[in-house]
């Protein structure tokens, strides 16, 4: 069993979704917000994964690169 004290501003939050029905009691927030966060950190990695194989891709000359006013002008934004 895990004991934490979490503070005001974050009983709030917990309360605010029970009373709205998200969530039956404390601890199905707290379990919804680790996987939701659980999520978001596979996110993150699959997001660093992909710019760093962009970025070999660059460094080797594989990837062309364009300047940033060339990419604006060409879509018609400059």
């Amino acid at each position: 069993m895990v004991n934490v004290v979490l503070g005001a501003p974050y009983e709030r939050i917990i309360a605010k979704a029970i009373k709205e029905g998200y969530a039956g009691n404390q601890t199905e927030v707290i379990r919804q917000a680790l996987r939701v966060y659980d999520g978001k950190l596979e996110e993150e990695c699959l997001v660093s994964k992909a710019v760093e194989e962009e970025m070999r891709g660059i460094r080797s000359g594989k990837t062309k690169t364009h300047p940033a006013g060339e990419v604006y002008a060409r879509a018609g934004l400059k």
